[in-house]
């Protein structure tokens, strides 16, 4: 491959865990000159042996680049600062690996470290997220349509229900006033709920690159609302919102028809009423503030599910990458479509 056709090293390799000072750190896209490689391969800037390379962000190895790739070895290594060998894996893929335990060479010690990607210098603020919160009626097929959006169109989808409960599984800091709040059956506060979301919109962006989001559920209130201005500002360009249209009778049938299959508590007529009533009560004041702003696209959520679907990517075209559009139709999105049937139980 010619020097010239290569693209530019952005990536960040973040090293931590390994107990070394001079291992653990950033790694920044190496400014090393053209040179042969032992394997005889000459390198570009931010390249060594036709690999993306890296420098130590506090001072360059005396071996630049001090995260790089050996074709002699087939593997990734990652240099202390005087030069030597600390960790290396054996592998030909074209990112140092993240998913997988490093070799302890000689010159490093036990456990090997923990190696994270960033898209972005995470010296630098996150870039930001492009957000589009997500309502409609419990039933109206909103959570079906983002995971669709995630498969097949490359929106990164988050749930504040999910995330709550991972950070109650977790034991995050927050977990105890967490569990507080929903064992007394009461909405965990704003700060708390709008700072996971934050941090999972910095955490995807930072280690996908992605900066296209979907906000499923939220806002449920306009106290909500005032929980995302607290934390983003009330300057900021306030997002769009899509809402999934759908007539109580339709949302009734369609929860009543999933009862059959899911394991919910909530899918029933009764709890069906509780949350439709509630979602009128909470949720609908913040789909007028939205409306007033020009901010809302209205989806007919009451069609078939092809229908809506194509009206859900009409709706993100403008943010979403037409080459993943242009994919076919994963096997799990066919079945979320209806287009497949789910396999059988058993």
């Amino acid at each position: 491959m010619e020097s010239n056709e290569l693209k530019p090293n952005t990536f960040f390799v973040e090293v931590s865990g390994s107990g070394l000072p001079e291992v653990d750190g950033l790694f920044v896209p190496s400014t090393a000159p053209p040179v042969e490689s032992e394997s005889g391969t000459v390198s570009t800037l931010g390249y060594w042996n036709g690999k993306l390379a890296w420098d130590r962000a506090d001072g360059k190895c005396e071996r630049s680049p001090a995260l790089s790739y050996s074709n002699s070895y087939t593997s990734w290594r990652i240099c202390r600062r005087d030069g030597h060998l600390a960790y290396d894996i054996t592998c030909e893929d074209e990112l140092p690996p993240t998913d997988r335990e490093w070799h302890v060479y000689k010159k490093g010690v036990a456990p090997a470290p923990k190696v994270v990607l960033h898209h972005f210098d995470p010296r630098e603020p996150c870039p930001k997220p492009n957000v589009i919160f997500i309502l409609g009626g419990p039933g109206s097929g909103k959570g079906t349509m983002c995971q669709l959006a995630e498969t097949q169109l490359g929106w990164t989808h988050l749930s504040t229900g999910n995330l709550l409960r991972a950070e109650l599984q977790a034991g995050g800091p927050t977990a105890a006033t967490i569990e507080e709040y929903i064992t007394a059956g009461k909405l965990v506060p704003n700060e708390i709920t709008v700072t996971l979301l934050r941090n999972a919109m910095e955490k995807a962006t930072r280690t996908t690159g992605k900066t296209n989001f979907l906000l499923d559920g939220f806002p449920r209130s306009l106290d909500n609302m005032e929980g995302w201005y607290e934390i983003f500002g009330r300057d900021a360009e306030l997002p769009r919102m899509l809402y999934f249209e759908c007539p109580y009778e339709v949302l009734e049938k369609r929860i009543l028809g999933r009862a059959k299959y899911s394991d919910r508590s909530d899918d029933n007529v009764e709890s069906m009423k509780l949350r439709f009533d509630t979602f009128k009560a909470e949720t609908l004041p913040t789909l007028e503030l939205f409306k007033g702003k020009n901010k809302v696209v209205e989806i007919d959520a009451s069609q078939d599910r092809p229908t809506v679907y194509a009206l859900v990517g009409e709706s993100l075209a403008e943010h979403t990458d037409q080459d993943l559009a242009a994919q076919p139709l994963t096997e799990k999105s066919e079945m979320l479509l209806g287009l497949r049937p789910y396999p059988k139980r058993g």
